[in-house]
């Protein structure tokens, strides 16, 4: 029995929320978002939100019923405040740039890296080590943002490259003399 699937998900003023098609759009402040309706879930507006619950009692719908209540929610919370990943870059020489609809970014190649920022999607940079990745999609959002990550994983030895802010990278020894 899903905890999370049991509680609805608020919709706020200024947000409207459609069922037609298969297909659930939420228009808010920031954009509008759709995703597919599952057929293993039933979707109804109530006066205090939308619920979620499972179409019948199989094993697969109540599987997919707390992941599904999440991306809905996901939905409301992009199109109302959105949603942002901070990369932190940590190495001499290493830095970043955001230019236009490119970040250029200096990690130790003999190269600079051009990553294209794609569409929905805006990059800050608000210091040569600091990249903001915002947009109303979460997963569009991680997903530039392991994209960039992977340029350059942070290292356990000296602890350089790109890390999340907040991750914490465990450093091992070197060399006992």
């Amino acid at each position: 029995m899903s905890r999370i699937g049991k509680k609805p998900v608020p919709i706020p003023a200024g947000v409207t929320a459609s069922m037609e098609a298969g297909t659930l759009s939420v228009k808010g402040p920031k954009g509008v978002l759709t995703m597919p309706m599952s057929d293993l879930i039933s979707y109804e507006m109530q006066d205090d939100g939308l619920m979620v619950k499972p179409a019948n009692a199989s094993k697969a719908a109540r599987a997919f019923w707390g992941m599904q209540r999440t991306l809905v929610q996901n939905l409301v919370t992009g199109v109302t405040e959105g949603f942002t990943k901070v990369l932190e870059i940590t190495g001499v020489g290493y830095r970043a740039n955001s230019q236009g609809k490119m970040l250029k970014l200096q990690l130790g190649y003999s190269h600079d890296v051009d990553f294209a920022i794609p569409e929905g999607i805006e990059i800050k940079t608000p210091d040569n080590t600091t990249v903001e990745i915002s947009g109303i999609d979460k997963q569009k959002v991680g997903q530039v943002a392991a994209e960039i990550r992977r340029w350059r994983k942070p290292e356990p030895y000296k602890g350089k490259g790109i890390k999340y802010r907040g991750e914490y990278i465990f450093r091992k020894e070197g060399k006992k003399k």
